[in-house]
């Protein structure tokens, strides 16, 4: 299905009473932020960045050694970036696809996929351990088919994937349509290995854990550099430093602390709608009962979720890059992709024309060539980080901490072995180049959509020098 991208009158009233923020932040139970550092100390291992990634690092290195002290900081509150502002999809995958990372790494593809599911148990464990309560359900997330040549390429994924431990199963359109009701689905495919969750509890249960254990939380403390102090790190930020033995960066898409970092990502903003609560008569016209996440199979796709509270989280299309790596506040803001999504939305849906949108919000992902995250160390090893998650660092964030940590602690294990671990992404262009780059880039998946698929010259060649671009 093409999608059309003119809003009609009554999808533009949808949108007349949206409040411009993330509908997970909105809650009452959000915890009351932590102080800010205003005083000068020391660590043994300070994280910087408490999104998932960084929750994560400094509540696996404390229970490791709770001996440790870790001191973990924030420039604004816990969850505030991408962790509170994502669809909650938690997959198993760790390479962001199967088919992404078989192109990739298809040799180690068996091993990554057995960690991965590894993975998200140990998240289930975790959560369970500590009690978090973040509506987790393993629906899984199943993969749609809007065009007739996809059909095919979602066959052949269920069934290659399966030699390599996926548990990925095809269905056909009547099946598909017994699911969840749209008049564009073709077909489909269901991976089993993926959880739903609501980010932003999850992000507040790790908070807590993480206090439990004994870490050492400031919030509202920006980090404004880093200088290497002989056998130690000084972190530097506006009322105070940390003098630490080692660092954790988990900044994602923010603007990196190691400045070599902004040479391969690139911050690209991706928009939210969320529903009022479907009536029962509006859920009957759908069904969607088991709470499946959904995704569409094109370049440009979108992601789509129902909540705890019967709403329909809908998200994706538009990625935007704004020149110069702009990330700002008010780019959260785009009235245009909001009006896009509605469009979508009703056309996917049209049996819910009339259903109103009560929540709209931006967020910026941390995008790089391979689509899945990368690793390194600075400092002389006293530092190490990890980012380019690419939009699916909702699980994947847990591995990532990790291996940062055993870089950190100079392990050599299964992970740190990987070849995914040990390589790089190919790195993008400065400006001036980047804008007319990433935006053609972006205008030929468009045009693949449009015609079946079928990549032009530019993507072709992209292809051929293993930049992907085919998420």
């Amino acid at each position: 299905m093409i999608f059309s991208n003119n809003p009609s009158t009554e999808t533009l009233k949808s949108l007349a009473e949206v409040k411009l923020m993330p509908f997970w932040l909105d809650d009452p139970t959000k915890p009351q932020p932590a102080p800010a550092l205003t005083e000068n100390i020391q660590a043994d291992l300070v994280v910087i960045g408490a999104g998932f990634t960084g929750l994560w690092a400094a509540l696996i290195a404390k229970q490791n050694d709770p001996a440790r002290d870790v001191v973990l900081l924030e420039a604004g509150e816990v969850g505030c970036g991408a962790s509170g502002r994502n669809g909650g999809f938690m997959a198993s995958s760790l390479t962001h696809s199967f088919q992404n990372g078989l192109n990739r790494w298809p040799k180690e593809m068996k091993k990554l996929v057995q960690l991965g599911h590894k993975n998200l148990d140990e998240i289930e464990d975790t959560i369970q351990q500590f009690k978090i309560e973040c509506d987790f359900i393993r629906s899984g997330e199943i993969n749609v088919a809007n065009e007739e040549y996809q059909i095919e390429e979602l066959r052949e994924e269920s069934e290659h994937s399966a030699q390599y431990g996926e548990n990925i199963q095809f269905l056909n359109q009547e099946e598909m349509q017994a699911i969840a009701n749209s008049p564009t689905y073709l077909a489909g495919i269901h991976d089993h290995s993926v959880a739903m969750v609501n980010p932003a509890q999850l992000a507040w249960g790790l908070r807590r854990a993480c206090l439990e254990v004994g870490v050492r939380l400031f919030e509202g403390t920006q980090v404004r550099a880093l200088e290497e102090k002989r056998a130690s790190v000084i972190v530097k930020t506006p009322r105070g430093e940390v003098q630490s033995k080692k660092v954790a960066l988990a900044t994602n898409a923010f603007p990196p602390l190691l400045k070599r970092l902004s040479f391969y990502v690139v911050p690209v903003y991706d928009y939210v709608l969320m529903t009022e609560p479907l009536s029962k008569e509006q859920r009957d016209s759908i069904g969607w009962h088991g709470r499946e996440g959904l995704s569409d199979n094109g370049n440009q796709f979108h992601y789509y979720r129902t909540t705890a509270d019967g709403r329909i989280l809908w998200g994706g299309f538009d990625a935007i890059y704004y020149p110069n790596n702009g990330v700002a506040p008010h780019l959260e803001n785009r009235p245009e992709s909001f009006a896009r999504l509605a469009e979508h939305f009703f056309q996917t849906f049209p049996q819910l024309m009339g259903l109103r949108f009560t929540h709209a919000w931006g967020g910026v992902i941390d995008t790089c060539s391979r689509y899945t995250a990368f690793w390194g160390k600075a400092y002389h090893g006293k530092v190490a980080y990890v980012l380019g998650y690419t939009g699916l660092g909702v699980g994947a964030s847990r591995f990532g901490a990790q291996v940062m940590l055993d870089l950190l602690d100079d392990k050599k294990t299964e992970r740190t072995e990987l070849q995914m671990v040990k390589s790089k992404p190919f790195p993008f262009p400065p400006e001036p180049f980047r804008s007319p780059i990433v935006n053609f880039t972006r205008w030929s998946l468009n045009r693949a959509d449009d015609n079946q698929g079928r990549r032009n010259l530019w993507l072709k060649l992209l292809d051929a020098l293993g930049l992907g671009f085919d998420s």
